[in-house]
C-alpha cells in the first residue's frame, strides 16, 4: 500500500497506532489512515441544482432523504447501499444527526468519496421545493396503509427514511406525498433504517431498470 500510495503521488507520513487511532477516531483502522479532499458535498443550492441537471436530461432523479439518523454506522451503511443502487445523491439535516467523519467513511466503503452529500440547513424546506420540482417524497412508515411493492416508483423520487427508533418527525411527514409500509412476515416488528433503506432503494431500482429494458 505505501509503495503504491507513493507510486502515485501521495506523501506518506509513518505515526505510531495510538496517534492513527487519534486521527481516525477508530480503535480498527488497520494502521492506515488517508486524508482526503472531499469534492462530493453539496449545499442545498448544489442539491437545488442536481435535481435541475437530472430534470432538464429527461431523466428521473432518485434521492435518499434520511431525517435524523444519529448513528454513523447506519448513515455509513445507508450510503453505500444507496450509491449501489444509483442513487443520485443523500440529503440530511445539518443539526441533529449524523454527518461525515471517519466512521461514516469506513462503513461507507468508498461510497462517502463518491455519492453526493447534502446537510441541509432546513430539511422541510427542502422537501417542500422538491415537491414543486415534481419529485415525489416517499415515507416509509409502519401503519402506512399501501406497501412498498405496490407504488410506482420509476419517477423522480425522494425516499424518506425516519431516524432510529422514532422515524420520520412530523414537520417532514406534513411534507411527504405518500406512506408505505415494509413487509414484516417474521416476529420482529421493524427493520434497521440503513437494511429498510436498502429494500426501497432496490424496489426503486427494480422497477427503473424493468422500463430500462
Amino acid at each position: 500500500m505505501i509503495s503504491r500510495a507513493r507510486d502515485a503521488g501521495i506523501e506518506v507520513q509513518p505515526a505510531n497506532r495510538a496517534r492513527l487511532t487519534q486521527l481516525s477516531g477508530e480503535h480498527r483502522h488497520q494502521g492506515v489512515v488517508a486524508e482526503v479532499r472531499r469534492n462530493t458535498v453539496l449545499d442545498e443550492a448544489g442539491v437545488r441544482s442536481l435535481v435541475e441537471q437530472r430534470l432538464e436530461a429527461g431523466e428521473a432523479p432518485l434521492l435518499l432523504v434520511l431525517d435524523g439518523v444519529q448513528d454513523p454506522h447506519n448513515l455509513g451503511a445507508c450510503m453505500r447501499t444507496a450509491d449501489a443502487a444509483g442513487a443520485d445523491a443523500v440529503i440530511v439535516p445539518r443539526h441533529g444527526a449524523a454527518g461525515l467523519g471517519p466512521t461514516v467513511s469506513k462503513v461507507a466503503a468508498g461510497a462517502a468519496e463518491h455519492l453526493p452529500f447534502a446537510a441541509v440547513p432546513n430539511l422541510g424546506r427542502t422537501l417542500d421545493w422538491l415537491g414543486g420540482y415534481g419529485v415525489l417524497r416517499v415515507a416509509t412508515s409502519d401503519s402506512a396503509d399501501g406497501g412498498l411493492y405496490d407504488l410506482d416508483l420509476r419517477g423522480p423520487l425522494a425516499l424518506v427514511m425516519g431516524r432510529e427508533h422514532s422515524g420520520v418527525g412530523k414537520s417532514v411527514t406534513d411534507r411527504c406525498d405518500r406512506f408505505v409500509s415494509l413487509p414484516m412476515r417474521g416476529a420482529v416488528a421493524s427493520l434497521n433504517v440503513s437494511v429498510a433503506a436498502g429494500v426501497a432503494l432496490y424496489e426503486a431500482r427494480r422497477q427503473r431498470d424493468v422500463v430500462a429494458s
